[in-house]
């Protein structure tokens, strides 16, 4: 069965970095685009990325443009997300996602869409 396994969280310094991974097994990764989605304490999961199943096309929300960068492994069915330049804004738990795509409509950032998801892992950023 499909399963993705998520890594990489941690505590850290603002401006400091991480890169988070996820690896899924149980169907073909090349089907999928797939998202990374983060939850606040107290607050809803919202979108941070996504990437198109050939990696060739990326989205990003406002508050990490410019600092995050999804990419992804086919090969190894793994995607991942660099964080760069970390805010205490940023704390939260991090999921990856996965979600069937097609040419024609092969960005989503809701949540409700994404079939496959990951138990997350947290991030916490001190300033």
């Amino acid at each position: 069965q499909v399963q993705l396994a998520d890594a990489g969280g941690g505590s850290v310094q603002a401006g400091d970095s991480l890169k988070l991974s996820c690896v899924v097994s149980g169907t073909e990764f090349n089907m999928y685009a797939m998202g990374w989605f983060r939850q606040a304490p107290g607050k809803e999961r919202e979108f941070v990325a996504t990437i198109s199943r050939s990696g060739g096309m990326t989205k990003y929300a406002d508050p990490v443009m410019g600092r995050f960068t999804i990419s992804r492994d086919n090969a190894k069915k793994t995607v991942y997300l660099q964080m760069n330049a970390l805010k205490s804004d940023d704390t939260a738990v991090y999921y990856c996602a996965g979600r069937v795509a097609y040419s024609t409509r092969w960005y989503s950032a809701q949540s409700d869409e994404y079939r496959y998801w990951s138990q997350g892992t947290q991030v916490t950023v001190s300033s």
